[in-house]
């Protein structure tokens, strides 16, 4: 009990990794599959609670879209966790489906906020530009596009889209919220088989944001567009129908990276703060 005879809570923090193909997104939607409710079931009969627990994420994925280090954090009794620890991550593997797997489960400070504590978010979208090289067993996670890419093009174009920008070009506008973001990379290389991997670094992101930057540098990338046609488009701050969104089964969030413990509460209270650009 607290000192005023509450029962006594602790905040998990919780890293999953799922496939996304048929998932609805993160989001609870009524009538829809979704991580968020199938995970919030999984830990509601762990953890033996009353109903679903509310989480927190750190990104709310799309529709279609992966994630390989996803975070939350949640709210549970004490107790309810005490009588779990030791097998939690065991039990939740033998509760939740195939496409979703929770690979760490554990108490963090109350100051750590899975969303408002986070420093970066990582994304990976994968494509493949060679008919030879397309790999049916890698279909659900990597986007066929044979039409051969230039990525030192593709790499000059997103370096002029670096640093902190209003991305309203390249999201899609929702009541109330900003579209500044500090784009911190944006860069392609091929991996061991030769698929084309764009890593995109930011802050945090606005919806749509990375998959219409992946969109305009794939332009870029063919040669239908100069490499300084990204650039132009973010200073018009305007969204251009020009800019394609490409679809979401490529996208991977990768990590999430976070502060030391003694930063969390200054950096949750930075990021709740609505930037402007004077």
């Amino acid at each position: 009990m607290d000192s005023e005879g509450e029962p006594r809570t602790v905040r998990l923090r919780v890293d999953l990794s799922y496939d996304g193909s048929a998932f609805s997104g993160w989001a609870a939607q009524p009538g829809r599959r979704t991580v968020e409710d199938v995970l919030a079931a999984a830990l509601g009969r762990v953890l033996r609670l009353p109903s679903a627990p509310k989480l927190t994420v750190a990104g709310r994925t799309d529709a279609g879209v992966h994630a390989r280090g996803q975070v939350v954090h949640l709210d549970v009794p004490a107790a309810a966790w005490s009588g779990a620890e030791s097998r939690a991550v065991a039990r939740l593997a033998g509760v939740l489906p195939a496409d979703v797997r929770v690979r760490a489960a554990g108490p963090v400070p109350d100051e750590f906020d899975a969303r408002f504590s986070a420093l970066w978010r990582r994304y990976a979208y994968r494509v493949c530009d060679d008919e030879a090289a397309a790999d049916p067993l890698r279909r659900h996670e990597t986007l066929w596009y044979f039409r051969r890419l230039d990525l030192a093009a593709m790499n000059e174009a997103g370096r002029s889209c670096l640093g902190e920008h209003d991305f309203a070009a390249f999201c899609r506008r929702r009541e109330g919220a900003t579209t500044i973001r500090a784009l911190r990379t944006l860069a392609w290389h091929r991996d061991d088989h030769g698929i084309a991997v764009g890593t995109v670094v930011a802050d945090a992101f606005c919806h749509n944001m990375v998959r219409a930057l992946v969109g305009a540098l794939l332009a870029v990338g063919e040669g239908r567009r100069p490499p300084g046609w990204p650039a132009a488009m973010l200073a018009a701050a305007v969204r251009d129908p020009a800019v394609r969104v490409v679809p979401p089964h490529g996208l991977c969030l990768e990590e999430v990276g976070y502060p030391p413990p003694d930063q969390l509460a200054a950096r949750a209270a930075a990021a709740r703060t609505v930037r402007t650009r004077g």
